[in-house]
């Protein structure tokens, strides 16, 4: 079995992505410190081409820089990308940790 390297936070975000001249819009369903997974129909792109998802928090629109590692396409799960962040900066990380659950 395969053991993350950060624990997954489920969520459901709204968020903009570019990718050559285009916008495509997706949905984060989980999101840890290195990646997330983007549910979106628009799944043309190489793997391992890096673009900038955009996404709001505390009315502030981050722009995070993502590498494309997987695409899923499946009747039974959910159609989407999964990417890795490139250089996570102090503010993603923020981020990510308001979406914790309190302990």
């Amino acid at each position: 079995m395969e053991k993350r390297a950060s624990t997954r936070i489920p969520v459901s975000i709204e968020l903009k992505f570019y990718c050559g001249n285009r916008v495509h819009n997706g949905t984060v369903i989980n999101i840890s410190e290195k990646g997330m997974f983007i549910r979106t129909t628009e799944m043309s792109f190489p793997l391992e081409s890096q673009w900038d998802v955009e996404m709001t928090h505390q009315e502030e629109t981050l722009s995070i820089p993502v590498s494309l590692r997987r695409m899923e396409m499946s009747p039974d799960s959910h159609d989407g990308i999964g990417v890795e962040i490139v250089g996570p900066s102090e503010k993603y990380y923020a981020f990510v940790n308001s979406l914790r659950p309190a302990s």
